[in-house]
């Protein structure tokens, strides 16, 4: 099957549902150009600050695309390429980019506040309260996972291993980002730069510290370089937006976009010399090589490719409080979440053109093993198949900096994130953070409360990506089930059509409890066999998760019922 139909037809249709099923969800809500958002209302310099739309998308997703949309399709793939396909333009269409949406605009119209904030609003604060430490939970899993990921780009110790030089290579090209970013902010925000020249002057930087990369690695052990990532999110969430938060994710969304062409590049490129060739199963069959059925777990492995949890807390965490007019709520919420989608078609492209090249192909595992090696690997291979074999390394290293770069936007955003629901989580209702004393006071401080996300999530990322991958996929998409709740019963307080919401949120909460329960009795049946403590990581963290949504989804459901009894009478 030729790659390049597979990647047309996929634009197509996700193009189809941004113009008029986007549309129709902006006319049903009652999206309003003329109403002043949280940005204007409650700007403070800091957190609340108008940000120019182009930037605003570049925050937005590079922040939700961190690397699931890489990870995902990639793991998913071998229950066969079509199951992944059709999941993740299908679902991106009626599922993850309606969540996105509307988990963006529901914040917009609470003052940019949290989901927790939209929930209390509908289901009482008791519910609040349970959405934040379900939330906290999920978000301890986001940064463990792309701590484990982030350090696995960088690590390279062993001058004779196949990555040492490339990885080597991204370490150095991400820190250099990070200082254009600041530079990029500074003359921006403070010298009043226009952002157009700024812009050219910024991607010429990106260009260049490639190059500089591939020439001066940084070689590091992974102990080292997860203890950087924890003192850099740490850092980075705590600074005003303008700094690093808008300007690196406004640039970084350049390097995707560039990554995404390139790709696009390769496919139609390869297309013509046989590269881009779909090796790779079209379906597996019912269940996958491992023995998990296809439904929950495909759902699950494909995580942000299709639908993310993780987005709804982006956007009613950071994007509502930039957002300059409900207007650009669609491009930003509906839209990203369809490139989004794009691109985890694309990453089933990369692993289906290279299958024989890894593992579950029966290629040595060790030259295309972890999803971001597989994915610059598949991409390189199409695009070197017509520009020359010169080309791979260049192509691999930039593709490898591209996901590195794009996991630490999704970590210091998850832990500004947990920041502002730990303090939500303990200032009582009507209280400010300098109304509060004692104990509180203390644990809502904005250091104090990072430091403790930051040191559980990131030491859990000395543990293996697989365990903490397993929880994180069925935790992120039981996140979206739950604020599609809490979407859905606002909608409905409001008199705005919430039918939309119905499906998707009810499969959501099937697959992903089903998918935890599983881990559990199989963590249970491991345990009896003498496993490891992360076996007991898993259990523990499934059981918690569960019981939280159960409560959450009961208590929806009996709003929504009500809801309905008021509207008949």
């Amino acid at each position: 099957m030729s790659a390049l139909l597979i990647l047309i037809i996929a634009v197509v249709l996700l193009a189809l549902g941004y113009v008029f099923y986007g549309s129709w969800l902006a006319k049903q809500w009652g999206v309003d150009p003329n109403r002043e958002t949280p940005a204007h209302t409650s700007y403070d310099g800091k957190d609340y600050v108008p940000a120019n739309p182009a930037v605003l998308m570049g925050h937005h997703f590079s922040s939700i695309a961190g690397a699931g949309p890489i990870n995902g399709p990639i793991q998913a793939a071998v229950f066969g390429w079509v199951p992944v396909f059709l999941w993740c333009v299908l679902g991106g269409i009626f599922f993850g980019a309606m969540h996105d949406f509307g988990a963006l605009f529901a914040s917009i119209r609470h003052n940019g506040g949290s989901v927790g904030e939209i929930m209390k609003d509908s289901m009482g604060i008791k519910a609040q309260r349970l959405f934040i430490i379900f939330a906290l939970a999920v978000l301890i899993l986001v940064i463990a996972s792309f701590t484990a990921v982030v350090a696995g780009t960088f690590v390279s110790v062993d001058p004779s291993a196949a990555t040492y030089t490339a990885n080597g290579a991204t370490a150095m090209t991400s820190i250099l980002f990070i200082v254009i970013a600041a530079i990029f902010g500074f003359f921006v925000y403070r010298k009043n730069a226009k952002v157009g020249p700024a812009t050219i002057i910024g991607i010429i930087g990106i260009i260049a510290i490639v190059f500089i990369g591939q020439e001066v690695g940084l070689h590091f052990s992974r102990t080292f370089w997860v203890l950087f990532i924890a003192v850099y999110v740490t850092v980075a969430s705590l600074l005003p937006v303008w700094i690093l938060l808008q300007p690196r994710d406004y640039l970084s969304s350049f390097l995707l976009y560039g990554m995404m062409i390139i790709a696009v590049v390769a496919i139609i490129g390869g297309s013509f010399t046989g590269a881009a060739t779909m090796e790779g199963p079209a379906f597996y069959g019912w269940k996958n090589p491992a023995g998990q059925p296809l439904f929950p777990f495909l759902f699950i492995t494909v995580a942000c490719g299709a639908c993310s949890g993780f987005h709804s807390l982006i956007s009613s965490g950071t994007s509502s409080k930039q957002i300059n007019n409900e207007k650009d709520a669609q491009i930003i919420g509906y839209g990203s979440m369809i490139v989004e989608s794009a691109l985890g078609v694309i990453s089933l492209i990369a692993v289906m053109v290279v299958w024989s090249q890894t593992s579950a192909g029966g290629g040595d595992k060790f030259l295309l093993s972890a999803p971001p090696t597989i994915f610059a690997g598949g991409i390189a291979t199409m695009f070197a198949s017509f520009a020359g074999e010169g080309t791979y390394a260049t192509i691999y290293n930039l593709f490898t900096l591209a996901v590195s770069v794009f996991a630490l936007t999704s970590l210091d955003s998850a832990t500004r994130l947990c920041r502002y629901l730990f303090a939500e989580l303990l200032t009582p209702e009507g209280k400010t953070h300098e109304d509060l004393t004692g104990a509180a006071k203390f644990f809502t401080t904005p250091i104090v409360s990072t430091l403790i996300m930051v040191v559980i999530g990131c030491g859990m990322g000395f543990m293996g990506l697989s365990q903490i991958w397993s929880v994180f996929g069925a935790a992120n998409q039981l996140l979206a089930g739950v604020a599609m709740l809490a979407v859905c019963t606002w909608l409905g307080k409001i008199g705005r059509n919430n039918k939309m919401f119905y499906f998707p949120m009810v499969f959501m909460l099937c697959a992903t409890i089903t998918a935890l329960c599983f881990t559990i009795i199989n963590g249970f049946k491991a345990i009896a066999a003498g496993a490891e403590w992360g076996t007991y990581f898993q259990v523990i963290w499934s059981i918690v998760l569960v019981v939280l949504a159960v409560i959450l989804a009961v208590t929806a459901f009996k709003t929504l019922s009500e809801q309905g009894k008021a509207k008949k009478a």
